[in-house]
Formats: structure tokens, C-alpha cells, sequence
């Protein structure tokens, strides 16, 4: 899969995004849309060391995982920047290469119903982050804890689901972690933490 992303081409490049990058790309791109994969599920599955936790005190981020279906924004990315961003990605999602780079085929939520093929990265679950399948009471133990580099792991969260309610999508554990943790900080202002993260500063990492 490297090879295939790494070889100069014409062709853009769609990319899936299913947390963080929905509401924060961070790269530059010509079209996006709302699109849905069906295969694989959207699962707050892997401890994060870095950009939302620590190893020793480990938070709670995003990965694909299978069975399932996921709903999210796909982003066409001209073929001129499709290395740069793809150089920006691996550094941004990959630091600990707990995701595995796969291309999938999604379905465009629009009048045409495209279909295309879309850089996604799905977890690797021989890796030591993979947290598997938590109870509720965990992932909110672990995204309560959960703080690095980026801030908050609470602000993670909730700034994803609202980009799903943005979309008119709901998904029931998501939502039922983020309604539990909403009560948890008095004072809070999500803007505070919300990293901003482009091509000229140093790239979020999980």
C-alpha cells in the first residue's frame, strides 16, 4: 500500500475521515463530501500516547474496526498534493503506526451516488495500542484521564460527535460517552483547546 501511495500518479486522492479529520483536516482539498463505508465501524478502540493521553496514562481515540458501517467526509485531494498530503497524513496519524493505510471503496452521500476508492486507516489490531471492545464505564475512565499533546481527550470526543450531528448522523455508544462526560468539566470551553493543525505547524499525532 505504500508503494501504491507513494508512486507518482495524475489520479486525486480521496481520503475517508472519520474522527479528528472531519472537523480539522489540516490539508488543503477540491472537494467534500459526506460518504459512508460499509465493512467497517468507527469504535473508540485505541489508546492513545501521545496527542490525547500518555502511556501512563493512556487516553481513548478513534480507529476503524471491523463488521459494520461508518459514515463520514471524504475529501478529494488534487493529484499535484497528493504526496504532500499523504506525507502529512502518515505523520499526523502514524506516529506509533497503530493504523494500517488501506484503500476502500466508499459510497459518496449525494444525488449520484458516487462510488470511489479512499485512502482510510483502519486499526492494526496485532498492536499494542488496540484497546479491542471497552465497557462504558472504561472509555469514559480513559477519555476523562486522557490529556497530551492536543489537549483534552474529553474535547476529542465531543468535537467529533458534534461534527456527526452536524452531518443529521447519530451513533448511540458515541453519543452515550459523550453525554457522560459533558457534565464533567464546569466551566469548559471546547474552543480553548481546539488545536488548529496545517501543513506549516507541527501535525497532531495520536
Amino acid at each position: 500500500m505504500k508503494e501504491l501511495l507513494d508512486k507518482p500518479g495524475s489520479d486525486d486522492l480521496w481520503v475517508f475521515g472519520y474522527g479528528s479529520l472531519m472537523w480539522n483536516p489540516g490539508f488543503d482539498f477540491v472537494e467534500r463530501v459526506p460518504a459512508r463505508l460499509i465493512g467497517l465501524h468507527r469504535a473508540l478502540c485505541v489508546y492513545s500516547f501521545v496527542h490525547r493521553g500518555t502511556p501512563e496514562r493512556p487516553g481513548l481515540v478513534l480507529g476503524l474496526d471491523r463488521g459494520g458501517m461508518c459514515r463520514g467526509i471524504a475529501f478529494r485531494v488534487a493529484a499535484a498534493v497528493r504526496a504532500e498530503t499523504v506525507a502529512y497524513l502518515r505523520a499526523r496519524e502514524q506516529v506509533t503506526t497503530v493504523y494500517l493505510e488501506t484503500m476502500r471503496r466508499i459510497e459518496l452521500e449525494e444525488e449520484t451516488r458516487r462510488q470511489v476508492r479512499a485512502l482510510c486507516f483502519i486499526v492494526d489490531r496485532s498492536h499494542v495500542q488496540y484497546a479491542g471492545r471497552l465497557t462504558l464505564a472504561e472509555c469514559v475512565h480513559h477519555v476523562r484521564q486522557g490529556h497530551g499533546r492536543s489537549g483534552p481527550n474529553r474535547d476529542y470526543v465531543l468535537e467529533t460527535v458534534q461534527a456527526l450531528e452536524a452531518l443529521g448522523y447519530r451513533e448511540s455508544a458515541l453519543h452515550l460517552i459523550a453525554e457522560k462526560l459533558k457534565g464533567h468539566a464546569p466551566g469548559h470551553d471546547p474552543q480553548k483547546w481546539l488545536p488548529v493543525f496545517r501543513k506549516d505547524h507541527a501535525p497532531p499525532k495520536i
